[in-house]
């Protein structure tokens, strides 16, 4: 059971660092924490929140896998390498990829709520 707990420790240790350190975790974190509130205040169905959840958690996943990696291909190799920049480039095209397709999701699900909400 301690070893666990350890372990537990150690990962809310990355999970600080990422939110104190990480500009684009912060600002991921920030709009997780807004489409949260907009789904508690339209009333999202449990279903909806199925998928707004899953898009939070891949991600905010994939960016702290992305820092990871950066931080371990600084350590290294500290200097300028092509594949270490294709490594980090890929990294992020990842993050981006989820973010966007989970932007649409959002339209997908607050867009018909945020039309009623107008009308």
């Amino acid at each position: 059971m301690q070893a666990f707990l350890k372990r537990v420790r150690y990962a809310l240790q990355g999970w600080r660092y990422f939110v104190q350190h990480e500009t684009n975790g912060q600002l991921q974190l920030l709009i997780a924490v807004a489409v949260v509130v907009a789904g508690v205040a339209f009333g999202i169905s449990r279903h909806e929140w199925l998928w707004v959840l899953g898009c939070i958690a891949l991600v905010l996943s994939l960016e702290m896998l992305n820092s990871s990696l950066e931080k371990l291909a600084d350590a290294l190799h500290p200097g300028q390498h092509p594949l270490v920049g294709l490594a980090k480039d890929l990294a992020a095209g990842a993050v981006l990829w989820a973010a966007v397709i989970s932007a649409v999701i959002g339209i997908i699900i607050f867009w018909p709520y945020c039309q009623r909400w107008l009308a």
